[in-house]
C-alpha cells in the first residue's frame, strides 16, 4: 500500500547541473542520457568487431563460389556490383514511366491554370504587344497629314504607352498629374509589385513549357520500350531529325 501511494505522490524532478563557467571551453557537460547513447554505440561497434573477428578466424580457406570470379576490390575494400539495371522488369519500367508521365502532365496542367489566372489578373498592362492601333482615314492626303499626338490629344512622348495615357487637359493640371510625394511613392511601389508579378508570370510560363516538353519526351521514351518491331530512321529519311523511329505495320484483330 505504501508503494502505491508513493507512486501517486508528486516528486521533484532531479535536475542535472550544467557545465561550470570555468570549464565552458571544453564544451557541453555530458549528461546521463548522453552517456547511455555513447555506451550503446560503443558496445554495438564492439560486438560487430568481435563477430567479424570470429568469422575471419573460422573462415574456410578452400571456400569457393562462382560470385568470387567477378568480385573486385578497390583500395582493399570489396566493391559490390550494382544490379539496379536488372532490378525491374520491362513491364514494371513501363508502368513507372507511365506514372511519371501522368505526374508531369498533371503538374504542367496546374502550372497552365496558374499562368491563365495571372494573365487574367494582370491584363498584361505595360507589356510589349504585337498588335497595333489602326486609325482609318478617308484618303492618302489625310494619311500624310495625320498627327497621332493631335488625334489622341496627348503629348508625343506618351504615344508609345498603351495604358495610363493622359490627355493634354490633364497634363495642364500639374496637381492632377503629380499627386504629390505620397502619390509618387505609391506609384513606385505599384510599379515594383507589377514588375515582380510579370517576372513570376514569365518564370511560370517557362516552367510550364519545360514540364510539357519533358512529359512529351518521357511519353516518347515509354513508347520506345513498348511492343512492336521498329527501326531507327537515318537523318536523311527523317527530314534531318534525329532519334526518329518507324514501327512496322501490323494487322490488328
Amino acid at each position: 500500500m505504501s508503494s502505491d501511494l508513493r507512486n501517486f505522490t508528486k516528486r521533484v524532478a532531479k535536475k542535472e547541473r550544467a557545465q561550470p563557467a570555468a570549464r565552458r571551453k571544453v564544451g557541453l557537460l555530458e549528461k546521463h542520457k548522453d552517456y547511455v547513447l555513447r555506451a550503446k554505440d560503443f558496445h554495438r561497434k564492439e560486438a560487430t568487431i568481435k563477430q567479424l573477428r570470429r568469422k575471419a578466424e573460422e573462415r574456410n580457406p578452400d571456400e569457393f563460389y562462382f560470385g568470387m570470379e567477378k568480385a573486385r576490390t578497390a583500395d582493399g575494400v570489396h566493391v559490390q556490383r550494382s544490379t539496379e539495371a536488372n532490378k525491374y522488369s520491362q513491364d514494371e519500367l513501363r508502368l513507372m514511366k507511365t506514372q511519371d508521365v501522368n505526374y508531369l502532365t498533371l503538374k504542367a496542367q496546374a502550372e497552365s491554370k496558374k499562368v491563365e489566372r495571372m494573365q487574367q489578373s494582370l491584363h498584361l498592362i505595360g507589356a510589349p504587344t504585337s498588335n497595333q492601333h489602326v486609325v482609318f482615314v478617308d484618303d492618302e492626303k489625310e494619311a500624310q497629314r495625320f498627327d497621332p499626338a493631335r488625334h489622341f490629344d496627348t503629348a508625343p512622348e506618351l504615344l508609345d504607352r498603351s495604358y495610363n495615357r493622359p490627355r493634354l487637359a490633364q497634363l495642364a493640371n500639374a496637381q492632377a498629374v503629380s499627386g504629390g510625394a505620397a502619390a509618387a511613392t505609391a506609384v513606385a511601389r505599384l510599379e515594383k509589385k507589377r514588375a515582380g508579378s510579370y517576372r513570376e508570370l514569365l518564370q511560370r510560363q517557362q516552367r510550364q513549357q519545360k514540364l510539357g516538353s519533358l512529359a512529351q519526351q518521357m511519353a516518347y521514351d515509354k513508347q520506345l520500350t513498348g511492343k512492336g518491331r521498329k527501326r531507327k530512321l537515318r537523318p536523311e529519311e527523317a527530314g534531318g531529325q534525329s532519334d526518329v523511329f518507324r514501327w512496322k505495320a501490323e494487322r490488328k484483330r
